[in-house]
């Protein structure tokens, strides 16, 4: 292989995480209900991964998939609308997990749909809530850490690093962001990414 094959290869990617199968994307759902913008949160039903917590409507990008599309096509799947009810405002900033995944975040408009009359997918979402705009504009998350320290497979080749096993891996300092919304949670990754879009508008 030469120079020349290299540049066509490269210069016909976009950057992406190099572990490509943790990727994922999800949309920040807008909705009017009243006159007032409302986030859209789901609770996840207790079929699917992470039974009972709130997110928002997403999932993994699947292959040659672009994640706009991957956030458009899990909001309709998972909400039972139509592509032509989502507005795409933006791409928003990019979202890691504690566990390595990388998520795109994109944030939407809901149009022409009626909030009390979404049909969504039992198998995926146990129940729909709804969040004024106004009131993540008056509230600031709480806001907790966790730490997280390396721990190798009992295989791992110690020999193969500079001090074996005692070279230094240092930890991760991992912030956890809480909402309290009446009888609701919203914690984790999906408060952090709310909090990132609240942090963009303010």
């Amino acid at each position: 292989m030469n120079l020349k094959e290299i540049k066509n290869k490269v210069g016909k990617t976009l950057p992406k995480p190099i572990d490509d199968d943790l990727r994922f994307s999800v949309l920040v759902p807008l909705i009017e209900i009243n006159g007032e913008l409302n986030l859209v949160y789901e609770i996840r039903s207790e079929s699917i991964r992470q039974p009972g917590e709130v997110s928002f409507p997403g999932g993994k990008i699947e292959e040659n998939e672009n994640p706009q599309y991957a956030a458009i096509r899990e909001t309709c799947e998972e909400l039972g609308i139509n592509e032509e009810n989502i507005e795409v405002l933006s791409e928003m900033d990019y979202a890691t997990s504690k566990g390595g995944s990388f998520v795109h975040t994109f944030l939407g408009y809901i149009k022409n749909v009626d909030s009390a009359k979404i049909n969504y997918s039992r198998d995926e979402v146990s129940e729909l809530f709804f969040v004024p705009l106004s009131y993540f504009l008056e509230t600031e998350p709480e806001k907790y850490y966790m730490n997280y320290y390396p721990k190798a497979d009992d295989d791992f080749p110690y020999h193969m690093v500079n001090e074996g096993r005692n070279y230094n891996w240092g930890s991760i300092r991992y912030p956890v962001y809480f909402y309290k919304y009446k009888n609701y949670i919203i914690w984790g990754l999906t408060a952090k990414i709310t909090y990132g879009f609240i942090k963009k508008i303010t």
